[in-house]
């Protein structure tokens, strides 16, 4: 996938193209730059994979009508990769000034965390005054106004083995152990509105039902509002761990952090985003809004490094990451003559705010 953007990009006029190293993985992104001179600077991201691994069995397109093209990453984000590269063959067609560059940023991380490319998101938005995100809109054709913070924690329970039939004092059973904590983590969304807390994987034990086990683990995806909530989570986790650290031969463990925190929105944002309304009403497209989004993107990284963005430019679509996904084909055009529009009312200096 890296070969194929890299062979389309760099056919767009004007341009220069590298790979650039990801930390702590071989994978690696790409950067295109146009007019890195000039006084206004954009830049412009997405990613090129997916959550469908190479086995899985969601692995070919099909057009479900004249309308409709289901597939594995159509929505989120190879569509938004078509209407970025559109996006751009049709602005640099245009013969803009020479006011505006532009830098793209492709990564190949993203729905693992971006672990790898976060460096590359902190060090591109020192360089730019706004960032546009091609992750998908949403159903209705609505921008993102703002993202939860996403974090990935691990909760370790450790006891001490026996056996089942001898006497319970003998062991420390860390499933029962974890098993209480979690049920206390569950109940977290509730005491906390605006916190997303999900157990996902969980083992522990062996098939001999007979020994005691002295291991459990579980997997939490936590997501937050605002960045206030960062250390209120964490510390009612830590709060549901301590009385079973107190007991005799068990202890609760939790390790991790949050890998993107909240993209809030801001004055910049609400400014920009008015302005990319108004270009849609100039083209005649179906009104669209904007909204909170559960699911943290790229977006985030941009936001905490201080650069105000604009997210969500992506296709129309549904149902992503599941078999179920798919675009709807009529908006990959007119989100990219949206994009273009914008592009070219910002290199001729008519939206204000930045």
């Amino acid at each position: 996938m890296l070969g194929l953007l890299e062979a389309d990009f760099a056919a767009l006029p004007g341009v220069t193209t590298e790979r650039v190293p990801c930390a702590n993985t071989a994978a690696q992104a790409l950067r295109v730059r146009y007019r890195p001179e000039a006084p206004h600077q954009v830049l412009l991201s997405g990613h090129f994979d997916t959550v469908y691994s190479a086995d899985n069995p969601f692995q070919r397109c099909e057009l479900v009508d004249d309308r409709t093209l289901r597939g594995p990453g159509v929505t989120d984000m190879k569509g938004g990769l078509v209407v970025m590269l559109a996006a751009l063959q049709s602005y640099l067609a245009s013969t803009p000034p020479a006011t505006l560059g532009f830098e793209v940023l492709l990564t190949p991380d993203e729905e693992t965390g971006s672990f790898g490319s976060a460096a590359l998101f902190a060090e591109a938005a020192k360089r730019h005054r706004l960032g546009l995100v091609f992750e998908p809109a949403r159903p209705n054709g609505n921008l993102v106004q703002s993202r939860k913070g996403t974090g990935n924690f691990v909760a370790t329970a450790r006891g001490r083995a026996g056996h089942a039939g001898k006497s319970p004092s003998d062991a420390r059973n860390a499933i029962a152990a974890l098993a209480e904590f979690l049920v206390g983590a569950h109940r977290i969304p509730a005491e906390m509105p605006g916190v997303l807390l999900n157990i996902g994987l969980i083992r522990g034990g062996s098939e001999a039902t007979n020994v005691v086990p002295d291991f459990a683990q579980a997997l939490l995806d936590v997501r937050i509002t605002r960045t206030v909530e960062r250390d209120a989570v964490l510390a009612r986790l830590a709060e549901l761990a301590a009385p079973i650290n107190t007991r005799e031969g068990l202890r609760i463990e939790i390790t991790g952090s949050f890998n993107r925190p909240p993209k809030e929105c801001g004055p910049v944002e609400e400014t920009v985003f008015a302005a990319y309304q108004q270009c849609g009403r100039e083209l005649g497209l179906a009104p669209f809004s904007w909204v909170h989004a559960g699911g943290g993107s790229d977006g985030n990284l941009l936001s905490a490094a201080g650069l105000p963005n604009l997210d969500g430019l992506g296709v129309i679509g549904d149902h992503l990451h599941s078999d179920r996904e798919f675009c709807i084909l009529p908006s990959l055009v007119e989100r990219a003559q949206l994009c273009a529009l914008f592009l070219r009312k910002l290199a001729e200096g008519k939206i204000g705010g930045l």
